[in-house]
């Protein structure tokens, strides 16, 4: 990997991670929808200045169904699931437990294509499942046991619908990856909006909290589908996929720094076994490479 794209990966790795750290910071006094909204739009807002300076037209109306799928799927959904479980649970444990999409993506690729799951990724499941456990056992001794269970699923599904997502991309019509980005933004704000009725903002958030969510927007969605796009032009979608591994570190790191987060041996033993677990699912890694004899 040339050094200019393996520190393209690190800094979205970074950008990534710390949009966990932004969306514990205002999805308490925002609320998940409006914090969405927010999201989604600024994200959309910049997208659309890109779009009008490099003059890219965007055919919304001849793709919108295209659109709104990926949407909601890639965007509406996850976000929302993430900022509800982001009230409970803190950072690191949001982005350990979005490592888990190429789990998720495995599954639903065995499911969808009906094949025989092999021995790496039989074991690599299990190593997943027992990290997500780790995970769930710490912060059901800081919380309550039921909302602690019910926030570590809503992550899970999101990271799951990330999964479903990148499967429907493969049969979705072939469009750009900016106009993928930019139209499913746009679907996504017509998609939370009227949530916002139902999910009022909850109090006026404080300055530091509205540059964080701007900072959400605007960096961690729709620079950094911009800056991942661009890696997967430059070294394919499988290395670039390995930004995976890093976002818990850097979600773990931003957690503690800014937030003040505990480092406890249950989080770094939960996120090793996550990404160990997705590195075998993903084939990174394999069960007969790890015991290959080297012969002389």
């Amino acid at each position: 990997m040339p050094i200019h794209s393996l520190l393209r990966l690190f800094f979205l790795a970074a950008i990534w991670g710390a949009s966990f750290l932004f969306m514990r910071m205002a999805a308490s006094s925002l609320g998940p929808a409006v914090l969405i909204e927010l999201r989604v739009g600024f994200a959309a807002l910049t997208l659309c200045v890109f779009a009008v300076y490099f003059n890219k037209k965007l055919a919304f109306l001849t793709y919108k169904k295209h659109f709104f799928i990926i949407g909601a799927l890639n965007s509406a959904i996850p976000f929302l699931l993430f900022a509800f479980a982001a009230q409970t649970i803190n950072a690191s444990t949001l982005a350990i437990l979005n490592s888990t999409t190429p789990i998720w993506g495995a599954i639903v690729g065995i499911i969808w294509s009906k094949s025989t799951p092999s021995k790496s990724m039989i074991l690599g499941l299990l190593i997943g499942l027992i990290g997500v456990a780790i995970l769930v056992g710490q912060n059901s001794l800081t919380i309550n046991t039921a909302t602690t269970v019910t926030a570590i699923i809503a992550s899970l599904c999101a990271s799951l619908s990330y999964a479903i997502a990148s499967h429907y991309t493969k049969h979705a019509p072939k469009l750009s990856a900016f106009d993928n980005a930019h139209g499913s933004m746009w679907a996504a704000s017509m998609l939370v909006l009227p949530l916002i009725f139902v999910m009022p903002i909850r109090e006026m958030p404080s300055q530091t909290v509205m540059a964080g969510v701007i900072a959400l927007g605007i960096v961690c969605t729709a620079v950094a589908y911009i800056l991942f796009f661009r890696l997967i032009d430059e070294i394919g979608p499988t290395s670039a996929l390995t930004v995976t591994f890093l976002i818990p570190l850097f979600g773990i790191i931003w957690g503690n720094l800014i937030l003040d987060e505990e480092i406890g041996p249950n989080t770094l033993l939960g996120a090793l076994c996550v990404i160990a677990g997705t590195m075998l699912v993903t084939g990174f890694i394999r069960i007969k490479s790890l015991f290959k004899r080297h012969t002389l």
